[in-house]
Protein backbone atom coordinates (compact mmCIF):
# COMPACT_ATOMS: atom_id res chain seq x y z
CA UNK A 1 0.00 0.00 0.00
CA UNK A 2 2.73 2.64 0.64
CA UNK A 3 2.85 4.93 -2.19
CA UNK A 4 4.00 8.64 -1.90
CA UNK A 5 2.47 11.14 -4.83
CA UNK A 6 3.65 14.71 -4.76
CA UNK A 7 1.20 17.22 -5.81
CA UNK A 8 2.95 21.08 -7.28
CA UNK A 9 2.08 24.02 -8.98
CA UNK A 10 1.74 27.95 -8.09
CA UNK A 11 -0.71 29.40 -5.64
CA UNK A 12 -4.14 28.59 -6.82
CA UNK A 13 -3.53 26.23 -9.25
CA UNK A 14 -5.98 23.80 -7.99
CA UNK A 15 -3.62 21.45 -6.85
CA UNK A 16 -5.33 21.02 -3.52
CA UNK A 17 -8.32 20.32 -4.79
CA UNK A 18 -6.92 17.94 -7.34
CA UNK A 19 -5.22 15.93 -4.01
CA UNK A 20 -8.87 15.93 -2.58
CA UNK A 21 -10.08 14.47 -4.94
CA UNK A 22 -7.49 11.96 -5.49
CA UNK A 23 -7.72 11.17 -1.88
CA UNK A 24 -11.30 10.54 -1.82
CA UNK A 25 -11.09 8.28 -4.90
CA UNK A 26 -8.25 6.27 -2.57
CA UNK A 27 -10.18 6.01 0.69
CA UNK A 28 -13.81 6.66 1.92
CA UNK A 29 -11.89 8.32 4.49
CA UNK A 30 -8.52 10.12 4.31
CA UNK A 31 -7.04 11.77 6.51
CA UNK A 32 -6.13 15.59 6.09
CA UNK A 33 -2.87 16.70 8.13
CA UNK A 34 -3.01 20.84 7.25
CA UNK A 35 0.51 22.15 8.53
CA UNK A 36 -0.48 25.76 8.23
CA UNK A 37 0.22 28.04 11.52
CA UNK A 38 -3.12 30.66 12.15
CA UNK A 39 -1.18 34.10 12.06
CA UNK A 40 -4.94 35.99 12.11
CA UNK A 41 -7.95 36.14 12.04
CA UNK A 42 -8.78 36.05 8.27
CA UNK A 43 -6.28 32.97 7.65
CA UNK A 44 -8.54 31.58 10.34
CA UNK A 45 -11.77 31.97 8.68
CA UNK A 46 -10.39 30.47 5.60
CA UNK A 47 -9.58 27.13 7.60
CA UNK A 48 -12.54 27.19 8.61
CA UNK A 49 -14.05 27.33 5.23
CA UNK A 50 -11.97 24.82 4.13
CA UNK A 51 -12.40 22.29 6.88
CA UNK A 52 -16.78 22.31 6.52
CA UNK A 53 -15.93 21.81 2.57
CA UNK A 54 -14.11 19.11 3.12
CA UNK A 55 -16.72 17.41 5.32
CA UNK A 56 -17.05 14.30 8.17
CA UNK A 57 -15.57 11.71 5.87
CA UNK A 58 -11.73 13.37 6.65
CA UNK A 59 -9.91 12.66 9.59
CA UNK A 60 -8.44 16.32 10.24
CA UNK A 61 -5.22 16.34 12.26
CA UNK A 62 -3.63 19.92 12.68
CA UNK A 63 -0.12 19.57 12.81
CA UNK A 64 2.61 22.46 12.48
CA UNK A 65 5.70 20.89 13.42
CA UNK A 66 6.17 17.45 14.02
CA UNK A 67 4.90 15.01 11.00
CA UNK A 68 7.12 12.39 11.57
CA UNK A 69 4.97 12.12 14.97
CA UNK A 70 1.83 11.36 13.22
CA UNK A 71 0.51 7.87 13.28
CA UNK A 72 -1.49 7.25 9.63
CA UNK A 73 -0.81 3.50 9.29
CA UNK A 74 -2.93 2.02 6.54
CA UNK A 75 -4.24 5.33 6.01
CA UNK A 76 -4.35 8.25 2.54
CA UNK A 77 -3.36 11.49 4.05
CA UNK A 78 -2.82 14.48 2.19
CA UNK A 79 -0.32 16.47 3.68
CA UNK A 80 -1.15 20.14 3.01
CA UNK A 81 1.40 21.77 2.76
CA UNK A 82 4.73 21.35 2.89
CA UNK A 83 5.63 25.14 1.60
CA UNK A 84 3.57 26.30 4.87
CA UNK A 85 5.19 23.44 7.18
CA UNK A 86 9.06 24.64 6.04
CA UNK A 87 7.52 28.29 6.79
CA UNK A 88 6.91 26.84 10.47
CA UNK A 89 10.26 25.38 10.57
CA UNK A 90 12.54 28.27 9.87
CA UNK A 91 10.51 30.67 12.45
CA UNK A 92 12.33 29.67 15.93
CA UNK A 93 15.89 30.86 13.24
CA UNK A 94 14.14 33.95 11.58
CA UNK A 95 13.11 35.18 15.71
CA UNK A 96 16.81 34.47 17.04
CA UNK A 97 17.84 37.66 17.91
CA UNK A 98 21.38 36.90 16.05
CA UNK A 99 19.41 36.00 12.94
CA UNK A 100 21.35 33.19 11.86
CA UNK A 101 19.24 30.83 9.16
CA UNK A 102 21.04 27.45 8.80
CA UNK A 103 19.05 26.24 6.01
CA UNK A 104 21.30 22.80 6.16
CA UNK A 105 20.12 22.42 9.87
CA UNK A 106 16.56 22.94 8.60
CA UNK A 107 16.91 20.92 5.45
CA UNK A 108 18.73 17.91 7.06
CA UNK A 109 16.13 17.93 10.08
CA UNK A 110 12.84 18.72 6.98
CA UNK A 111 14.61 15.47 5.31
CA UNK A 112 15.18 13.05 8.38
CA UNK A 113 11.25 14.27 9.39
CA UNK A 114 9.78 12.89 5.87
CA UNK A 115 11.29 9.76 5.83
CA UNK A 116 10.71 9.19 9.43
CA UNK A 117 6.65 9.85 8.15
CA UNK A 118 7.29 8.35 4.89
CA UNK A 119 8.83 5.44 6.21
CA UNK A 120 4.78 4.00 7.59
CA UNK A 121 2.63 1.83 5.32
CA UNK A 122 0.20 4.22 3.80
CA UNK A 123 -0.33 6.19 1.08
CA UNK A 124 0.76 9.81 1.07
CA UNK A 125 -0.24 12.59 -0.61
CA UNK A 126 2.33 15.82 -0.48
CA UNK A 127 0.91 19.00 -1.66
CA UNK A 128 3.61 21.37 -2.08
CA UNK A 129 4.31 25.38 -4.15
CA UNK A 130 6.39 25.73 -6.87
CA UNK A 131 7.86 29.09 -5.88
CA UNK A 132 11.05 28.94 -7.60
CA UNK A 133 9.52 29.40 -11.29
CA UNK A 134 9.08 33.81 -10.45
CA UNK A 135 11.73 36.15 -10.57
CA UNK A 136 14.86 36.05 -7.94
CA UNK A 137 14.13 38.07 -4.86
CA UNK A 138 16.08 40.83 -3.61
CA UNK A 139 15.74 39.76 0.04
CA UNK A 140 18.18 37.18 1.01
CA UNK A 141 15.87 35.21 3.72
CA UNK A 142 13.25 35.05 1.00
CA UNK A 143 16.21 33.38 -1.38
CA UNK A 144 17.09 31.10 1.19
CA UNK A 145 13.90 30.01 1.42
CA UNK A 146 12.82 29.32 -1.97
CA UNK A 147 15.69 27.18 -2.05
CA UNK A 148 14.98 25.29 0.66
CA UNK A 149 11.50 24.73 -1.13
CA UNK A 150 13.28 23.91 -4.09
CA UNK A 151 15.40 21.41 -2.53
CA UNK A 152 12.71 19.93 -0.28
CA UNK A 153 10.46 19.45 -3.51
CA UNK A 154 13.59 17.68 -5.40
CA UNK A 155 13.56 15.47 -2.42
CA UNK A 156 9.97 14.33 -2.00
CA UNK A 157 9.86 13.91 -5.70
CA UNK A 158 13.10 11.73 -5.99
CA UNK A 159 11.10 9.54 -3.30
CA UNK A 160 7.87 9.91 -5.01
CA UNK A 161 5.98 6.82 -6.96
CA UNK A 162 3.89 10.34 -9.12
CA UNK A 163 4.48 13.46 -9.53
CA UNK A 164 1.47 16.20 -10.46
CA UNK A 165 2.05 19.69 -11.89
CA UNK A 166 -1.12 21.74 -11.55
CA UNK A 167 -1.56 24.52 -13.77
CA UNK A 168 -4.55 26.66 -13.78
CA UNK A 169 -6.89 23.85 -12.14
CA UNK A 170 -5.63 21.34 -14.84
CA UNK A 171 -3.47 18.28 -13.26
CA UNK A 172 -0.44 17.26 -15.71
CA UNK A 173 1.04 14.27 -14.79
CA UNK A 174 5.58 14.05 -14.73
CA UNK A 175 6.18 11.28 -12.88
CA UNK A 176 4.52 7.36 -12.81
Amino acid sequence: MKRIILVTGGQRSGKSSYAEKLALSLSPNPVYIATAHIWDDEFRERVKVHQAKRGPQWTNIEEEYNLSGINIEGRVAIIDCITLWLTNLIQPYLSNKDGILDMETVREGAKRQIDEFTSQDATFIFVTNEIGSGGTSSNPTQRKFTDLQGWMNQYIAAKADQVIFSVSGIPVKIKG
